[in-house]
């Protein structure tokens, strides 16, 4: 997705950043993981394939992702009580900082006959690569901040999709009004901390049963920005903020 191109997501738990070319090689040492693919049901892919995989998920319009990093320290801002005129350091993203990713998929959903009305639907997918780093807050800090800035664009973020997505466009039309209808993620039912850290957020599981894949599909419906924000505070996540990412080659 083109919207966060240039968008960071600063907190004092975590640094969201769009996705690079530089932070490919990284993270393609993550996916040969073997437990890795298994927990995000992937393919290993060769490193040119992550380089053109990185790509799609930074243009297409049905993706919007960010990589999660270590925080920002304080005195690495420049002047941190202003959103517009804080800048990154050099090495906020730096290879050696990056924690995981958090991704959106957005889709149509029109019933499994396609008999029900559309509802788009946004898939979340959440990764805290290295075991040193999870247990750590990271996943939770992360999530609530995807959230604050889903909702907060939320008209931006299901604009692109439906200007630009030639499935969306011809189901949608132009999109005008056209929101959310509820943030899904879907977990292996034996990923018991995933569970619990999506429930612990308000997601709650569709059906009485994992699907065909083993998996329970979690939804949150009624997206509200103030809720989220209050989230973030009872997990002593401060200081969200938007700030320019200008980092080029």
């Amino acid at each position: 997705m083109l919207l966060n191109a240039t968008t960071a997501i600063s907190t004092s738990k975590v640094l969201l950043v769009p996705y690079s070319k530089w932070h490919v090689p990284r993270y393609h040492e993550w996916m040969k993981d073997e437990e890795i693919q298994e927990a995000t049901a992937s393919e290993p892919l060769t490193l040119e394939e992550e380089y053109a995989m990185q790509q799609s998920w930074r243009t297409d319009a049905d993706k919007l992702t960010f990589i999660v990093c270590l925080p920002q320290a304080v005195q690495d801002a420049t002047n941190n009580n202003d959103q517009e005129s804080e800048t990154l350091s050099d090495h906020a993203d730096s290879s050696a900082r990056m924690v995981g990713d958090i991704n959106l998929f957005l889709r149509i959903d029109d019933g499994e006959e396609g008999t029900s009305a559309p509802q788009i639907i946004g898939e979340i997918e959440l990764m805290i690569a290295e075991k040193k780093n999870q247990r750590r807050g990271f996943g939770k800090a992360s999530l609530l901040a995807f959230l604050r800035y889903v909702v907060a664009h939320e008209k931006e973020v299901v604009g692109e999709f439906v200007r630009r997505d030639e499935g969306a466009s011809g189901v949608l039309g132009d999109g005008e009004g056209v929101k959310f209808n509820a943030l899904s993620v879907k977990i292996g039912q034996k990923n018991e901390r995933s569970l619990a850290l999506f429930e612990g957020v308000g997601f709650e599981k569709v059906g009485e049963e994992p699907n065909y894949f083993g998996e329970w599909e979690l939804r949150r419906t009624g997206l509200d920005l103030r809720g989220v924000e209050e989230q973030l505070e009872g997990v002593g996540v401060e200081g969200y903020r938007e700030v320019v990412y200008g980092r080029t080659e």
